[in-house]
């Protein structure tokens, strides 16, 4: 059933094989150089030019002069290759090496590529700067959406039909996870499809927006993309880079309007949000165009205006009109020091002069201190008359929500946009809202334009151009994949890397957790216990009610193994490094903890334990168990089951250390951290964009962030399809999986196949499907056959795709 699976996968993605070719420094170099006098700008020997890309496409009198992805059908090749001096290109001078034909052929199989809005002719087009409000055409059949009336009218007047709906289940599922990144619950499915109201859609998209941990920790993978954050990586050990992390989930939960998101972080009020602007200080010599000022201008201008500057920060752009002094002039306002300009990594004796990319919405004052020049271009950027910052970020979040930019790609804001009525609309309406993102993600979910089929897409359906015709579908995310094996298995781990508090500040979900508990052993001088000193410490307690959410934050000096009710639970080495623990089934009635606390050391040393579960108590809210004097401690030590051979006889009451000072001044914030995980963790499953990357997220796609990533690959690689089919990390997942599932009461295969058709596609089985998964699975629902079916379903296209 895997091969099975893993040929369904390579199908669905793989791409053409070949390495990636940079268009501006390897093709329009190339082109240039040796057709370029022919052919170009106003040349068009025989009624062939490649100003655009659909100039060379087209051809001349001989035809197609390249057809993308099959190489042996155009002109161009055939002309550079051929052995006749008669009709062989370049007519003069070398021919082209065997390594430039070959670069040339890589290109044209790999579709192509083009820089959108490049011309090898005079530019034809520039953006505008300042902000334009465009008359609404009428409403048409009722569809009253301002993206459905722009739609509408310019499908009406290229006479081509609207997108067909989409369906209750599809709709259901594309909405979970474009806004909040997870699968709705067969039961959540049951709710919404019953649901007759005709405003259900919006009601849904507005509780969905409502939910804003869920909300946060979906965009958080967007964002920590776009701003290169990272919990681990290139610079973190060396201190050469700092998180924005806490900051950022902030914002996020918070839905800080994005004007001052932005502010914060050019000019970081605390130290914060400082990171992004900060960049990475790479160790050794590094190029000129790596220094951490570069790095600054090429992040500034990518992530928030669109614009690419990495061409120009080495010389003036082959591709745009951003000169060197321009990359430079912006690196210069973040520099604290005389920041010499250099072309090609060779310096010009020329030092840059702070200055702003766009001066007909203001200047930097190059003479003020950093902190104020950070300030000045702060404002420059969300100058309300700056229309460029609006529509950069509405143009990535349309691209999120419809699979395909207004300006393509979202990197490219020097492009002409298919619509401009459509960008200049949503940039003005975002300011409308007081830069309130989920008001636009709000009015782009409620379109009928969003709420339509997904547009078929061939490799030459924009050979000609983009057209609009409906959504296109998008590749699920690393971190979108994990979450929904994660949700439907019930795998998700516990603990997580990035150093937040899954809270909203701002609402009653989120409080200071104070500790309780106070760091105990068998006496109160704890600081001469002997080295390997082990003792055995307990705490028995009465609840009211069974429960499955408790947790529990641990810390031992020096080692600790936990068994809750006879059964082991964890253990632990390092007090230096706690850890959150998710307690077992906790019993009605009375319950046990059973700690077997060992010292270590070479001589006498300080030695002590600290505990405190929080554990949910229905209508009072939660009880505390924490270590203190109530809990009782023996000499003798339990058996690997966690039970004693014959029954202590010496139990004793525990005593809090004399000296807790010895170690709460060093743990106790990760303590109340944990416990703070533990709260939420509890409630809500741990997100994948918590976690550091792992090989199953690199494997689908997940960046290294050392760079900004706006875009992440559409396409699975046939590496990448091999590795999540074949892959450790997801067969274990899989495998505890199954294990989980099959501990449920299910009536029949048939139930549990129609259970998990119903979370992982928001739709019923085929009957084929069901027939064909229940009988694989047998009347025993047996841990391998269940595995077996989760891969089949988990590796399906209809599975991996938002559509």
């Amino acid at each position: 059933m895997r091969i099975l699976s893993l040929f369904l996968a390579l199908l669905a993605f793989s791409p053409a094989f070949g390495a990636e070719v940079d268009f501006a420094h390897e093709i329009v170099p190339l082109l240039k150089q040796k057709c370029g006098n022919c052919h170009s700008g106003t040349q068009k020997e025989g009624a062939f030019s490649f100003n655009t890309r659909e100039d060379l496409i087209t051809g001349g009198e001989s035809g197609a002069a390249i057809v993308p992805r099959k190489v042996s059908e155009g002109e161009l090749i055939a002309r550079i290759t051929t052995d006749d001096e008669f009709s062989r290109m370049p007519p003069e001078g070398e021919p082209l090496s065997a390594e430039q034909i070959g670069l040339l052929k890589r290109w044209i199989e790999s579709g192509a590529q083009w820089e959108p809005g490049f011309t090898f002719g005079e530019p034809l087009y520039e953006p505008p700067l300042r902000p334009r409000r465009p008359e609404l055409p009428a409403a048409v059949a009722g569809r009253t959406n301002p993206i459905d009336r722009i739609l509408d009218a310019q499908l009406a007047s290229q006479k081509r039909p609207l997108p067909e709906p989409l369906g209750d289940e599809a709709f259901l599922r594309r909405a979970y996870l474009d806004l909040i990144g997870i699968l709705p619950t067969p039961e959540e499915r049951v709710a919404f499809l019953s649901d007759s109201s005709p405003d259900k859609r919006t009601k849904l998209v507005d509780s969905l927006l409502a939910r804003d941990i869920n909300y946060a920790e979906h965009w958080l993978t967007f964002w920590n993309d776009l701003l290169r954050n990272d919990y681990a990586g290139t610079g973190f050990i060396t201190g050469g880079r700092t998180q924005i992390s806490k900051w950022l989930y902030e914002a996020l939960v918070t839905n800080k309007p994005y004007d001052q998101f932005v502010r914060e972080l050019i000019a970081p009020p605390t130290p914060e949000s400082a990171g992004f602007a900060g960049g990475i200080k790479w160790r050794g010599e590094v190029s000129a165009g790596q220094t951490v000022e570069i790095q600054f201008a090429q992040n500034v201008g990518q992530s928030f205006l669109g614009i690419n500057l990495k061409c120009a920060s080495c010389h003036d752009s082959f591709i745009d009109r951003w000169k060197l002094k321009d990359s430079f002039g912006l690196a210069a306002v973040y520099a604290q020091r005389p920041l010499e300009i250099h072309r090609c990594d060779k310096p010009i004796g020329e030092n840059a002069q702070a200055a702003w990319l766009f001066p007909e919405l203001g200047q930097i004052d190059a003479n003020a201190s950093q902190p104020e020049r950070l300030k000045q271009l702060a404002n420059l950027m969300t100058h309300r008359e700056n229309g460029r910052f609006t529509r950069t970020i509405v143009n990535r979040l349309w691209h999120r929500m419809m699979g395909y930019g207004i300006v393509h790609p979202t990197d490219a804001m020097q492009s002409p946009p298919w619509n401009a009525d459509l960008l200049d609309f949503l940039a003005e309406d975002l300011v409308d809202h007081n830069y309130d993102l989920k008001a636009t993600l709000k009015l782009i979910a409620t379109s009928q334009a969003y709420q339509s089929q997904a547009q078929r897409v061939t490799e030459d359906s924009d050979n000609a151009g983009y057209q609009y015709a409906g959504p296109r579908t998008k590749r699920m995310t690393a971190e979108q994949f994990v979450d929904c094996v994660w949700e439907i298995t019930q795998t998700a781990p516990t603990k997580y890397d990035a150093p937040v508090i899954r809270a909203n500040p701002e609402t009653a979900a989120s409080k200071t957790l104070a500790l309780s508990g106070h760091w105990i052993w068998s006496r109160a001088n704890t600081g001469d216990a002997a080295a390997g000193e082990t003792i055995t410490l307990r705490k028995r307690w009465n609840q009211e009610h069974a429960t499955d959410q408790a947790y529990a934050a641990i810390s031992c000096d020096n080692a600790y193994t936990l068994y809750v009710n006879g059964k082991k639970v964890q253990s632990g080495d390092n007090w230096l490094a706690p850890d959150l623990v998710l307690l077992p089934h906790l019993k009605k009635g009375q319950n046990e903890i059973l700690i077997v606390a060992k010292n270590a050391g070479s001589g006498p040393n300080a030695a002590a334990l600290f505990f405190e579960a929080r554990i949910p108590a229905p209508e009072k809210g939660e009880q505390t168990i924490a270590s203190d004097e109530s809990w009782q401690w023996t000499s003798q030590v339990p058996e690997k089951n966690g039970k004693f051979a014959q029954a202590p006889k010496d139990w004793a009451q525990a005593a809090i250390a004399a000296d807790e000072q010895i170690w709460s001044p060093r743990v106790s914030g990760q303590l109340t951290n944990l416990l703070s995980q533990g709260n939420n963790a509890a409630q809500r499953m741990v997100r994948a964009s918590l976690l550091k990357s792992d090989f199953l997220m690199r494997s689908l796609g997940r960046p290294n962030r050392d760079q900004v990533v706006t875009v992440r690959p559409l396409e699975l690689t046939t590496l990448e399809a091999i590795d999540l089919s074949n892959g450790e990390p997801l067969a274990k997942m899989l495998h505890q999986g199954a294990i989980t599932l099959g501990q449920r009461e299910w009536k029949s295969p048939d139930e549990f196949v129609t259970w998990l058709y119903n979370y992982a596609l928001s739709r019923n089985p085929t009957a084929e499907e069901r027939n064909t998964l229940s009988a694989a699975i047998g009347n025993n629902l047996e841990t391998n056959s269940i595995e077996d079916v989760l891969w089949a379903v988990f590796m399906l296209p209809e599975f991996q795709l938002v559509r």
